[in-house]
């Protein structure tokens, strides 16, 4: 059944990738004036592929997709695989699944917060329900110690801002995986 389940949801989201990508090639300098959710923004951009798998494996999809806003920190592919060894296998493990809930819901804060909307060792409380630091300097922003690769990427329910690490709650450590 999980394995039907997670076959359905990567149908949908191929289908998803398709049509955009379908609806890209017909004018790629054309400004689009319907912009997706967070979830389809996710499954367009390929360095969000690892992301994506996880949020259908944790179950977030219709949350994500939901009116929001929401504010997602979302690491790259290279941030996942730049977990220990064997770190993400195990929490794509529905034996796992509520404690990769809690690490992906500690990369989401309530509402839309744009960068121009962040200031140095300002703290906000995630959907997990702990807080993330950011801090700005000349080399740019970080959350948890994780650089901004990309800012503001604006969704329908909310905004993206692309990081290079997984961010982890403090009670979560390595070895509890």
């Amino acid at each position: 059944m999980k394995t039907l389940k997670t076959l359905g949801l990567s149908i949908i989201a191929f289908a998803v990738f398709a049509a955009a990508s379908i609806s890209n090639d017909t004018d790629k300098n054309e400004k689009h004036d319907h912009v997706g959710d967070i979830v389809a923004l996710a499954v367009q951009t390929d360095a969000l592929s690892t992301l994506v798998a996880a949020v259908q494996a944790a179950g977030l999809v219709e949350t994500l997709q939901s009116e929001g806003p929401f504010t997602v920190f979302a690491p790259t592919n290279e941030a996942f695989a730049a977990l220990p060894e064997g770190t993400l296998e195990s929490l794509l493990l529905e034996e796992n699944r509520e404690m990769l809930i809690q690490i992906l819901t500690y990369h989401v804060v309530p509402g839309k917060v744009m960068s121009t909307d962040l200031s140095d060792g300002m703290s906000a409380e995630t959907v997990q329900g702990s807080s993330i630091t950011i801090n700005l300097s000349n080399y740019g922003v970080t959350v948890d110690g994780a650089s901004v690769v990309q800012a503001d990427v604006e969704a329908s329910n909310g905004v993206v801002h692309v990081i290079d690490a997984v961010i982890l709650p403090q009670q979560e450590t390595q070895s509890s995986y």
